[in-house]
This record gives structure tokens, C-alpha cells and sequence, in this order.
């Protein structure tokens, strides 16, 4: 008979456990620990959540009891999601994973302790579970049943340590697909901007005080995407409502009528924090972009500041992207104006003349359809100025019809920064009106601190007035919001800078790696000719010159766009060096 003195109960035990970790501590042993205690605070944290109790950890290892089985496979589920997206942070050297297993089973309680097979086979389960992954035995299956949305793959018969008969194990594939019931609430219509939806960030301090810092760097995100006009924002207040959730952004976007949800988490360590944010495509999960900012709490508000603005920076271009990638998908006969302009902007890269006309005739279609929409008249404007870096037969009507263009997009556009960019740079290059330009360029900013594209075309407007330092300060601010996206356009221009400031070798440097991200842009030639030239380096002059004469393009600028006569002239002479006076 059974010892009547033992306490005995069943419970769903799940026994966590690193990945390598002895390698790990080998290679690093004071950020291996330091990042096994910040996975602790997650994987203790979601236990907490789910209703599980926490009765033993050794070393790298946590073994926790629930009552339900349902709890603790929705635990490990999390658990998994939470560290694969904390994973998706760090660098490879930096990221660590864990093994689950579970198991329902008859165990001993011993004070805060348990103990038994029940135990031993959940700790045996996790040895069996891939990276990342969890192995269930086939009690948790049966009392899970359907009430949870995940795949169990057989894995069959399991022998396993010092457990006399053999477990039939399991491990999670995956969800079902969602059968909408009548309980689901309908699905909100998606608006035509971009929507999205930034999520309470997690307080991983361990600080209960540090709730404020979360709540308040929302708050700015928030505010600071909502100057992005064409960007639909979710209130705080509707955001707020998930705190404390497990976020599941394809809920939260049928929920919120949104199509990308922002996550993030924020961790305090002494006087420092990390702020860790991670854009998700709400329908397919799929992560855009995930970044981590490091800081001091000196200044608070500083520091929410600076995040708020560099988060609103690389989300733009990643958003815009997207969209861009939505339209594409769209059939010919469903195109609004708007899907017409998002496929005008498909190439910007390509940078192409056919490519550029078949922009151009894409934004025709949109302008026909809508005649007041000012982003379209204006990326218009943009692109005819573009052209004009190709020559060609009619550039000087090609250039009046920019600049009318930009006239018409500032009419119906005042208070848009994308208008105001794009317009400002076709004004000041060819409506020889540098100090309208460069106003409107700063009232664009002053909408849209974080507006990457603004501050690429201020730096071209500081360019063209004459200062240098400014206008390269400018291209770098740029690069730092937008940093993986048409890198080639930004070194042309701080090369460009360079040349004129008479730094030739340094100026051929950024040049060159300019040329290699964006073969197309033909500026890029004419700078690095012209360097290449007034060092005297005339045989590698020339076979830049040939490489442009190649895409089709003039040698000399379209236009004298340099308010200073000693720059004009320093690119003119340059360029006659190798050209000759009528090129």
C-alpha cells in the first residue's frame, strides 16, 4: 500500500533548460550570465502569468508545477515566442535558447518541493525538445485536447534516463489555422494609410517603479508617429488596454483594425536601460525590423526623445516598403490613386531613365484620378528632376514641368513633409529658389524631425547654398534614421561635399563605395570624374566618364544648381578635363 504519510498531487510539471550552455560559459562567462538573468526575468515572468509556481532551479535550468496542463503548454509557448524575439536583438554570439519539456504526472510534495517521476520525466522530455523548441509526453496532449491552437508531431516511443517504461512523447510544430467562431469579434476594416498600433512595452527591470519610464516612452513613440501624416496611429488609450498581455499581433490587428503592431520592452540596470522595439506584420507575423537602444536615465526625457525619434525614423522607410509591396499585390483593375503612387515608388532604387518615365506615366494615372493628391504631384515633381540627370532632348521643358508640379503639390500639400521635401529640392534645383527651398525643407523638418528623406534633401539644398559641413551633417542624420536604405544616394552626396571642399582622395573614397551601392545614380560619376581629374588622375577620369556615357547619360550637371561661382566652376573644370568643352 501506498505510504499514507506522503503528500502526493498531480500537476503539469515544465523543466526549462539552456542550450550549450557550458559552451556558452566557455566562450563568455560574464555575458552568458549576465544574459541567462535577463532570460529569467522573461521565462519567470510569463510562468507568473500563467498561474505556474516556480519549485526548483539549478544553474541554467527552472522546473515549474500548474495546475493545468493547458496553462503550462500556453507558458511554454510564450516562453519560446518571447525569447525568439528577444533573440532577434542581439547578435548570433549573444542569443540563447531553451529546451522544454512537459509533463502531467503523480508527484511528491516534499515543503516548497516536488519530486518523483512525474518530475524526472518532464526533465527528461526537455532533453528530447529541439532549440527553441517543446516535447510534451502524450498525458499533456490528451489533457490539452483542442483547447489550445497548437500542432503535436508524434514523435513516438521514447526511452529515456532512469524511467523503467518507454514515454510516447510530442513536440509543438505550430498553431492551427483560426476557425473564426460567432464568440470572434469582427475584424475592423484596414484605413487606407498605413495603420499601426504601438503596443505597452515591458517592464523587464524587475522595478515596479520603471512602469512610468515604459508607459512613458509609448506615449512618445506614439506622439511622434502621429506627425507622420500618412501614418494612421492607434490612440494610447485603445493601445493601453493590452498591458499585461501576451501580445498576439494578429489579434491585436483584427482588434484594432490595424496592419503593424510595434512591441518593445525596457530593461533598467543601475543608471543605464535598454529599450528593445520590434515592428510586426500584424496578418502574417512576420518581423519587419527589430533594433535596441542603449542609454543613461541622467535625462529621461531626453532619452525618450531620441528613441521616439529614431524609432519613427527607420519605421517610415520599413512601412513604406511594406505598402509598397501591398500594392504590387493588388490587381490592375483595383488600383486607386494611392496603390499608383505607392507603385511609382516600387523602384526608386532602380533608377533607370525607362524606369523613371514608367514612374512618371504610374503617377499620371493617380494625378488624373485625384488631381489635388499632393504627395503623387509632388513625387512627380521629383522624379522629372531626376530625369534631367540624364539629359536628354527636352530638359528644359522637362525641368518647367517639375517645377509647376512642385508649385501644384505645395497648393494642396502645405502641411505634408514629403510635399514639402520633394518640393523644396525641385525649387531650389531648378526654380532657382535655394532660400524658398531651404525654408521649406525646415518647415518639413519641423513637422517630421524624423523624416530620413527630409533631411537627405536638406543636405543637397545645404549643398547647393554653399555649406558643406551642413549639408553632410544633414546626409549622416539621414543614414543614422534610416540606415538600410539607399545608402548610394547619401555618400554621393557627402562625396559630393567633400569634392567641393577641395578633400579629393577623401572625397574618391566615399565616392567609390557610393558607386558600388548604387551603380545607377549618375551625380556619383561626375563627382569621382571630376576628382579623379583635379588630382590628375586623368586614365581613371576617363573610365568613369565611359562607364557614364554607358547608362545613357550627359556628362556635364543639367543644370548650374551651386549658388557659389568657385563650386560651379570647381565642377566644370573638373569635368573638362576629361570631357572636353562640349560634353
Amino acid at each position: 500500500m501506498p505510504d499514507q504519510s506522503v503528500e502526493r498531487k498531480l500537476a503539469a510539471i515544465f523543466a526549462a533548460d539552456v542550450v550549450g550552455y557550458s559552451r556558452l560559459m566557455g566562450a563568455d562567462e560574464t555575458g552568458t550570465v549576465a544574459r541567462l538573468k535577463a532570460s529569467r526575468v522573461i521565462v519567470d515572468r510569463l510562468i507568473g502569468e500563467h498561474r505556474g509556481r516556480i519549485f526548483n532551479t539549478a544553474g541554467d535550468s527552472v522546473v515549474a508545477d500548474f495546475a493545468s496542463a493547458v496553462d503550462a503548454v500556453s507558458c511554454a509557448v510564450a516562453v519560446q515566442g518571447a525569447i525568439a524575439q528577444e533573440n532577434a536583438r542581439q547578435s548570433a554570439a549573444e542569443t540563447m535558447q531553451f529546451r522544454i519539456g512537459i509533463h502531467v504526472g503523480d508527484v511528491i510534495v516534499d515543503g516548497a518541493n516536488l519530486l518523483g517521476d512525474g518530475v524526472n520525466i518532464a526533465a527528461r522530455l526537455q532533453t528530447l525538445a529541439e532549440p527553441g523548441g517543446v516535447c510534451v509526453s502524450a498525458p499533456v496532449r490528451d489533457h490539452v485536447g483542442g483547447n489550445l491552437s497548437v500542432i503535436f508531431a508524434d514523435l513516438g516511443e521514447q526511452r529515456v534516463k532512469n524511467i523503467a517504461n518507454a514515454v510516447r512523447a510530442y513536440k509543438i510544430t505550430g498553431d492551427r489555422p483560426h476557425r473564426a467562431g460567432p464568440q470572434d469579434q469582427a475584424a475592423l476594416s484596414l484605413p487606407e494609410k498605413p495603420s499601426i498600433a504601438v503596443m505597452p512595452f515591458t517592464n523587464l527591470s524587475g522595478d515596479p517603479e520603471q512602469e512610468y519610464f515604459a508607459d512613458g516612452m509609448v506615449e512618445e513613440i506614439i506622439t511622434t508617429l502621429s506627425r507622420i501624416r500618412w501614418f494612421f496611429v492607434i490612440a494610447r488609450n485603445s493601445s493601453s488596454t493590452y498591458k499585461g498581455q501576451t501580445i498576439d499581433a494578429n489579434r491585436v490587428g483584427h482588434e484594432l483594425g490595424v496592419r503593424y503592431v510595434l512591441e518593445g520592452s525596457v530593461r533598467k540596470a543601475g543608471e543605464r536601460v535598454r529599450i528593445t522595439t520590434q515592428l510586426i506584420e500584424a496578418a502574417s507575423g512576420a518581423q519587419l525590423w527589430a533594433d535596441r537602444f542603449d542609454g543613461s536615465l541622467d535625462d529621461v526625457f531626453e532619452l525618450q526623445d531620441r528613441v521616439a525619434e529614431s524609432i519613427a525614423g527607420v519605421i517610415e522607410p520599413t512601412l513604406q516598403a511594406a505598402e509598397v509591396r501591398h500594392a504590387a499585390e493588388h490587381r490592375a483593375s483595383d488600383l486607386t490613386a494611392y496603390d499608383l503612387y505607392l507603385r511609382a515608388l516600387a523602384g526608386v532604387s532602380t533608377y533607370t531613365p525607362e524606369w523613371i518615365r514608367q514612374a512618371l506615366d504610374l503617377l499620371d494615372q493617380a494625378i488624373a484620378r485625384e488631381p489635388r493628391f499632393g504627395p503623387a504631384l509632388a513625387l512627380a515633381a521629383s522624379y522629372r528632376a531626376d530625369l534631367d540627370n540624364f539629359g536628354g532632348d527636352d530638359q528644359i521643358a522637362n525641368r518647367q514641368a517639375a517645377v509647376d508640379l512642385a508649385r501644384r503639390a505645395l497648393s494642396v500639400g502645405v502641411d505634408d513633409p514629403r510635399v514639402l521635401g520633394r518640393a523644396a529640392m525641385v525649387l531650389g534645383r531648378f526654380g532657382d529658389e535655394i532660400d524658398s527651398g531651404l525654408a521649406l525643407i525646415d518647415r518639413a523638418l519641423e513637422l517630421n524631425p524624423s523624416y530620413a528623406d527630409g533631411w537627405y534633401h536638406s543636405g543637397w539644398l545645404r549643398l547647393f547654398a554653399g555649406d558643406l559641413d551642413a549639408g553632410i551633417e544633414h546626409f549622416q542624420i539621414s543614414l543614422r534614421l534610416n540606415p538600410r536604405d539607399r545608402r548610394g544616394f547619401h555618400l554621393c552626396g557627402i562625396g559630393t561635399a567633400q569634392f567641393l571642399g577641395r578633400q579629393f582622395d577623401a572625397a574618391i573614397a566615399t565616392l567609390r563605395v557610393a558607386l558600388e551601392e548604387l551603380p545607377a545614380f549618375t551625380p556619383t560619376y561626375r563627382a569621382l570624374a571630376a576628382s579623379y581629374a583635379l588630382l590628375g588622375r586623368h586614365e581613371e577620369a576617363r573610365a568613369i566618364i565611359e562607364r557614364l556615357r554607358a547608362l545613357d547619360a550627359v556628362v556635364s550637371p543639367g543644370a548650374g544648381v551651386f549658388r557659389k561661382p568657385e563650386h560651379a566652376e570647381l565642377f566644370a573644370a573638373g569635368l573638362r578635363h576629361v570631357a572636353g568643352e562640349g560634353a
